[in-house]
């Protein structure tokens, strides 16, 4: 790491994810989370689009590692992402993603990414990279604490964020598990179906907070189909943050980087209604 990356990282590591998620609770309804895909449609676009996040309200950028079976990711994002590995996007590009949005964001980013290719890229050095980048942490979507123990390690040593998750089908013990190993917080996975079609917040998601608030966490925040400034409101009704993924997506699609920001603005209103 050379000394210009170690300046970087230092200062953005005092804008912690959890700091960012207990300042927009105290001063509105709770923070919103965005997620886009690195490299999508192009590296430079992808880049500009998720500045545009941070210039429109959302608080956290969360930062896609395309990869080539996304289980977790529905139809918009999976498209997005494989026109992005077809265009020559690479791990190490993720590096320069963060680097260049945390210059031009004062925002938290965190990387989402499946495990395997942190294992191939090299579990420590992947760690290493993020740090230099000015990178908050991850979120795993894949990778469960009690399997996490190399990451958990690697976290710990560079005081980088984990987050993991928590579904309607988990049990009291991975509820737990999630809340005892994630630093920033833990991601609650909700039901609430494809984005767009619904009005009101799948009860699901209501649940999976509630049962978390059981097992002791201090911040969660929701994700999966939230579409609307409304859904926003109501998921911040009950839980600390709200996650923004497919709606950005198609927006970046339809609209470019113009669109993405005005998306981000009438969303982030969500977040003003208490």
């Amino acid at each position: 790491m050379t000394h210009d990356q170690t300046d970087h990282a230092q200062a953005k590591s005092s804008r912690s994810v959890a700091t960012t998620i207990d300042s927009a609770n105290s001063d509105r309804a709770g923070a919103v989370v965005g997620y886009l895909p690195a490299g999508y449609p192009d590296f430079q676009t992808s880049v500009d689009a998720a500045v545009a996040l941070a210039e429109n309200g959302v608080d956290v950028i969360e930062l896609g590692l395309p990869y080539s079976d996304p289980v977790m990711d529905g139809p918009v994002i999976q498209r997005a992402a494989e026109e992005s590995l077809a265009n020559g996007f690479r791990v190490a590009k993720v590096f320069d993603a963060v680097h260049q949005i945390t210059e031009r964001a004062d925002v938290p980013v965190l990387v989402m990414t499946y495990w395997n290719p942190v294992l191939r890229y090299g579990v420590e050095r992947f760690a290493d990279d993020l740090v230099a980048a000015g990178a908050s942490g991850l979120i795993t979507p894949d990778l469960v604490p009690d399997e996490g123990a190399e990451w958990i390690a690697a976290s710990e040593r560079t005081a980088l964020d984990r987050v993991f998750l928590a579904a309607p089908s988990s049990t009291d013990t991975r509820m737990r598990q999630a809340v005892d190993s994630s630093r920033g917080f833990v991601y609650a996975v909700s039901t609430m179906g494809v984005t767009g079609a619904r009005v009101g917040v799948d009860v699901a998601a209501r649940t999976v907070v509630s049962r978390l608030r059981d097992a002791g966490v201090e911040r969660t925040c929701v994700g999966l189909g939230i579409s609307t400034a409304d859904q926003v409101a109501e998921v911040l009704d009950y839980a600390d943050g709200a996650i923004i993924g497919s709606a950005f997506v198609r927006a970046l699609a339809d609209l470019g980087v113009q669109g993405v920001a005005d998306r981000a603005a009438d969303l982030s209103s969500g977040a003003r209604r208490r």
